[in-house]
């Protein structure tokens, strides 16, 4: 079977940010070198499907630019991975209007390799699948489409998509955020003793015939509100289970969490696992220096120099840098773009990365941001929802964007 993979690159990602404000969310950086869309890419490699289309719209050029320094196929084995951003035609003005919009619109450039199944994926997730194996459930179960879910307990199922099936395993009904009411009940899978539900995961694997029938037979522009619960209704629609982990990078708060949980002793997702590797740009940086720290439950990513008191439960991004006597807890440092060497020559006077003395709690950093020395940040005591000029803070977690400066002895 000649096999395509489209990963879908999300919309504006505005519950990502101040982290989208220059970026789209699959260029958002995770676990400290990593992009998130290196993820769905990844496991297409792995799983053997090395015809992948980008689908992407907003504050794409980071992205872009990761692409094309990271993902280039040989000559000889084949292969690629395109960018096809929305663009203004004859047929269509403007933005994608949403996934199934993104797909339509796009239909005619994936059309080119002739595939006859078509994977769709999305960029803002964390897991390891062997695409491979929904593939050949798909075709076991002679499905035109087979949606793959993820079983959850009722407090996660009533703000996701819930699926019902039969006892084969097809899908009988499917229902957009059930809340926690009368109708989440009716949804319970009856393959478990205890309650679960089975959520989509938003990953699809479609027979290209049926894909382009749905598309070109409908103007609706989602998948999830509005052609999939239409092929139920109209064709072999199957769910393939999977139960391992899996993470929607939806929030500042999941984004935060689960970056930290890839500090534990036994992280639920591990990017060390060598049969399937998770793959990124190789950027050939130095090993990082550790002058002297405290260092647990930390990643620490290449091209670091480090001088603090303590970092604990932390990721720390590439070539960070972090003053004498600075203590880092319960954070994410993206790091840095670049290097300064020499004298600073930005405007304001404060070196680039983390000064001395400093005090990160429960905080997000992202990249070439200067903090001068003395500094405190944490959301202790502080609303949520803040926005301003230094920081926001959304779910909880303080927030400091890109490229900011803060000024020596500033307390947030």
């Amino acid at each position: 079977m000649n096999v395509v993979g489209l990963i879908l690159g999300g919309g504006t990602g505005s519950r990502l940010q101040p982290l989208t404000q220059e970026r789209s969310k699959p260029a958002v950086p995770i676990a400290g070198k990593y992009r998130l869309v290196d993820i769905p890419i990844s496991n297409c490699i792995n799983s053997g499907i090395r015809q992948i289309f980008l689908l992407t719209q907003f504050n794409s050029v980071s992205l872009h630019q990761h692409i094309a320094t990271t993902f280039q196929f040989d000559q000889f084995g084949g292969g690629h991975v395109r960018i096809l951003a929305a663009e203004k035609t004859p047929d269509s003005e403007g933005w994608f209007q949403g996934t199934a919009d993104a797909v339509r619109r796009s239909m005619r450039y994936f059309m080119d390799d002739h595939p006859d199944i078509v994977v769709i994926l999305s960029g803002d997730q964390l897991y390891r699948m062997d695409l491979q194996d929904v593939i050949e459930s798909h075709m076991a179960n002679g499905a035109d489409l087979t949606i793959s879910t993820k079983p959850v307990g009722r407090e996660d199922a009533a703000s996701l998509g819930i699926m019902k099936v039969n006892k084969k395993g097809r899908i009988i009904r499917f229902t957009e955020k059930p809340g926690d009411t009368a109708l989440l009940d009716e949804l319970r899978a009856p393959l478990y003793d205890d309650e679960r539900f089975l959520a989509s995961m938003g990953i699809y694997v479609f027979n290209m015939d049926v894909l382009k029938r749905l598309l070109l037979e409908s103007d609706a522009v989602d998948f999830g509100k509005h052609i999939i619960p239409g092929a139920i209704e109209s064709d072999k629609v199957f769910s393939y289970i999977f139960d391992d982990y899996w993470e929607d990078i939806g929030t500042i708060r999941s984004f935060w969490a689960a970056n930290l949980g890839l500090t534990d002793r036994l992280p639920s997702f591990s990017f060390y696992e060598m049969s399937a590797p998770i793959y990124t740009r190789m950027r050939y940086l130095p090993p990082s220096k550790i002058n002297q720290c405290d260092l647990s439950r930390c990643l620490l990513s290449e091209g670091c120099i480090i001088s603090a008191k303590r970092i604990d439960h932390a990721v720390i991004g590439l070539r960070a840098l972090v003053g004498e006597g600075s203590e880092i807890v319960d954070s994410i440092i993206m790091g840095a773009d670049d290097y300064e060497h020499g004298e600073v020559a930005h405007e304001s006077g404060v070196p680039l990365g983390i000064g001395e003395n400093c005090v990160i709690k429960q905080t997000i950093v992202d990249k070439n941001v200067r903090i001068g020395d003395g500094v405190v940040i944490s959301p202790e005591g502080k609303p949520d929802n803040v926005v301003s000029d230094l920081y926001w803070i959304r779910d909880g977690i303080m927030v400091i964007p890109k490229n900011t400066v803060i000024p020596t002895g500033t307390v947030l």
